[in-house]
């Protein structure tokens, strides 16, 4: 019989994806042996997938412990920035090098999230599908890489800011006009609208945030 276990290899990854899938959220505390448990793995790979993590940022310390990290304001204006330069940029390149089946698959992706406009959980992971298309589409490797680890960063965030009022079909309407520029080869209007889609959300995250804060005052 064939061994389905993951291989010990996978244990970064594998801590990876549960962060990204929110299983392990900002604050949590990871536990060496309870993660080898989970993924049915040796120690070794998880200890070392854990400092890996810890190097990268994604991990932090509490004590003697490692928790999952989350962004204070600065780190979040600092991450939104980034995303903006770089996701225009994926944008201008994908107007300029995507081959029309890839503009089909997005216009495909536009349609199918309609039906997810009031579930954020479900249109936050669409989202992250739909932008990932376009980093591919911008046909630069050394792009689509740095784009990863900023999407990766975005795990940290506690909540999506997909959940507030009237953001999901917002958010819609702008990836329908970037899929129009790229579409049109427009790489100037296609960086503009990542650009503003992504001011948009950082707008509606602080405004979160801020809620937040005067909920617990």
């Amino acid at each position: 019989m064939q061994d389905t276990r993951p291989s010990q290899k996978d244990a970064y990854g594998l801590i990876l994806d549960s962060i990204d899938g929110g299983i392990y959220r900002p604050g949590d505390r990871l536990v060496e042996s309870e993660l080898a448990d989970r993924f049915g793995v040796s120690r070794t790979p998880v200890r070392e997938a854990l400092q890996r993590l810890e190097t990268q940022g994604m991990l932090s310390r509490d004590g003697r412990s490692l928790i999952v990290a989350s962004l204070d304001h600065t780190q979040l204006a600092e991450l939104y920035v980034v995303r903006g330069e770089l996701e225009g940029l994926a944008a201008r390149l994908a107007a300029r090098h995507a081959a029309p089946e890839e503009v089909r698959v997005l216009r495909d992706m536009l349609e199918a999230d309609q039906a997810l406009v009031n579930d954020p959980q479900a249109l936050s992971r669409a989202n992250r599908r739909f932008h990932k298309q376009i980093h591919l589409a911008s046909h630069n490797r050394f792009l689509v890489r740095q784009l990863d680890l900023v999407h990766r960063s975005m795990a940290l965030l506690a909540s999506t800011s997909l959940a507030a009022e009237g953001r999901g079909r917002g958010a819609l309407d702008e990836h329908r006009a970037i899929v129009e520029a790229i579409e049109a080869g427009d790489g100037d209007a296609a960086d503009r609208a990542v650009r503003d889609h992504i001011s948009r959300a950082f707008v509606t995250r602080l405004k979160l945030d801020a809620a937040k804060v005067e909920a617990a005052e």
